[in-house]
């Protein structure tokens, strides 16, 4: 695949009309029949979510934090590729690692002081290069983060505006 092929007439729009760049992207949550789980719809697939084994969910499907890191590691791995491509760096495997640490207390409601979200999120690219050099692989990761769309969110959070809309029915 020719990456450059690919993206150029995508860039060359964005170029000539910025506004075509700005997209949405849409989930949406709903009931599946207990409170520990439910079904995010994503609009191109339906994933099953549980609540972690830790605050009662059956552990039999992705908890909320399995999902956040997991859109990390999709997004950080993505970037990844992509960007050793560019550059024309020669990979052998590309491997992206992601690791979350949550105090359940907080989330459980036991705590205020502790707080519900993660503390500390670790992200870790692993490669076999052979033929880069360590300039083009400090230059792969910066660029890998920097154009990394969860993780530049998850440094610079947007604002989140949330709100309870009461319905008769289904949304």
């Amino acid at each position: 695949m020719d990456l450059r092929t690919v993206q150029e007439p995508l860039k060359d729009g964005y170029r000539a009309d910025p506004a075509s760049a700005r997209i949405t992207l849409r989930a949406r949550g709903d009931q599946a029949g207990a409170p520990i789980s439910c079904s995010v719809d994503l609009g191109r697939a339906v994933y099953e979510a549980q609540a972690h084994t830790g605050v009662g969910g059956a552990g039999t499907a992705a908890c909320s934090g399995d999902l956040l890191l997991g859109a990390l590691a999709a997004c950080a791995q993505l970037t990844a590729q992509m960007v050793a491509t560019a550059m024309g760096i020669e990979v052998r495997s590309l491997q992206t690692e992601v690791e979350g640490d949550l105090d359940l207390r907080g989330t459980l409601g036991l705590d205020r002081e502790v707080g519900a979200g993660f503390a500390a999120i670790r992200l870790r690219w692993r490669i076999d290069a052979p033929d880069a050099s360590d300039e083009q692989l400090k230059a792969l990761r910066e660029k890998a983060e920097r154009y990394c769309t969860v993780a530049q969110t998850l440094l610079h959070p947007p604002a989140l505006e949330a709100g309870l809309e009461r319905t008769a029915g289904t949304i």
